[in-house]
């Protein structure tokens, strides 16, 4: 395993192992405004949630690694200290990409990238339309990480006021990652698009605890057929099924003959049924 100490390689190469091992990392385009009205509009892939009671979205404008100038994203902040976060999808991926180019001061990227502005109801810069959903907030606070090429900048966010397009939302007003098509940051010029098989579900332990890996029997922890993760859908079991239940499931009609299978079969059976989350039938296969 390689051993990188971060000071005693050049920045560049320590930006490409930073953000191409830090991933995926959502997307900030957030629009500004300075004080004689210009707007801006940028992506930060430095971006996240950290707080919701207050709601508080954090993205770092870092300083240019070449020349150690800041992006007028940074400068408007700080004259007037408002801004509009939007997230990226896949539908706008590439006029976000576009938003990125350092166009002078004077250039709007709304124009350059064709986005349509809508003015914002709480803050002065206006909103992108195009966007699936979009945060209006007030800035807190900006802590300089640095003075030097690469420093960043922690422009602290707090949401005053929150767009969601219909169309993202389920019937009960949950944001469905399914229709959000959320792209993310990856290395260099590769992203991430959120759909399909790459979301997932997995259970997260709230309340109730999962059994450990302590708990697995020998034979299931050193399994050859078992990975890493089926065994952790199988040690976040709260309890095992009991004799009476694995008797009650052998009963069940068509199922193969799991008495006179070996082991790896047994285990290999187990696996396909954790593919599809049922998680309680894989243990009583594995203790048939």
């Amino acid at each position: 395993m390689a051993e990188i100490d971060p000071l005693q390689i050049p920045l560049n190469l320590r930006t490409h192992i930073l953000q191409g091992l830090v991933t995926p990392r959502p997307i900030a385009l957030v629009s500004s405004i300075n004080q004689e009205g210009l707007v801006n509009l940028s992506p930060f892939s430095f971006f996240n949630l950290f707080s919701t009671n207050p709601p508080l979205l954090i993205f770092s404008p870092s300083r240019r690694a070449r020349d150690n100038t800041t992006k007028h994203t940074l400068q408007n902040v700080i004259e007037v200290p408002e801004v509009v976060i939007h997230i990226v999808n896949h539908a706008i991926v590439q006029q976000t990409s576009l938003a990125s180019c350092e166009y002078p001061r004077e250039v709007n990227e709304f124009v350059k990238a064709g986005f349509t502005p809508v003015p914002s109801v709480r803050v002065k810069p206006p909103r992108v339309k195009e966007a699936p959903a979009s945060f209006e907030c007030k800035v807190k606070q900006v802590i300089p990480l640095g003075e030097i090429p690469g420093s960043g900048n922690l422009v602290i966010c707090e949401v005053v006021l929150i767009h969601v397009q219909d169309e993202v939302l389920d019937e009960d007003q949950k944001i469905n990652p399914w229709k959000l098509q959320a792209m993310a940051r990856l290395g260099g010029d590769y992203y991430a698009h959120i759909s399909g098989p790459a979301i997932q579900q997995v259970p997260k332990p709230t309340v109730n605890l999962g059994i450990g890996f302590d708990q697995l029997p020998p034979e299931i922890r050193s399994s050859m057929v078992l990975s890493g993760n089926d065994l952790g859908m199988l040690a976040n079991a709260e309890r095992l099924p009991d004799a009476g239940e694995v008797r009650q499931y052998l009963l069940r009609p068509n199922l193969p003959d799991l008495k006179h299978m070996d082991q790896d079969q047994r285990h290999a059976y187990a696996k396909i049924k954790l593919q599809y989350g049922l998680v309680m039938e894989a243990w009583k296969i594995l203790l048939a």
